[in-house]
């Protein structure tokens, strides 16, 4: 009996340029799965992704030029006025 786990991801981008992930842990017995878990994360302009998979960072590092960063924190400005637009 030989067991085993794999993950799979799924990359959402939403229209202001979060990046939504799901991640499905899939355990396996003798290469027959046997077991399955989700698990959702998001990030926003900007944020720090070097802990993430190559994949996830190059999306990102795709998606994420000046501009969408740039709106994305004036759009958060504009609805919390404690958000600094110039960090």
């Amino acid at each position: 009996m030989s067991l085993s786990k794999r993950n799979e991801f799924k990359i959402e981008i939403l229209e202001d340029g979060t990046i939504q992930i799901r991640r499905a842990d899939i355990f396996l017995e003798d290469d027959v799965e046997i077991a399955k878990s989700y698990h959702r994360y998001s990030f926003n302009p900007g944020d720090n992704v070097s802990d993430q998979t190559t994949r996830i960072q190059n999306v990102c590092a795709t998606v994420w030029t000046q501009d969408v960063i740039d709106a994305y924190i004036a759009a958060q400005a504009a609805q919390d006025p404690s958000v600094d637009p110039n960090p």
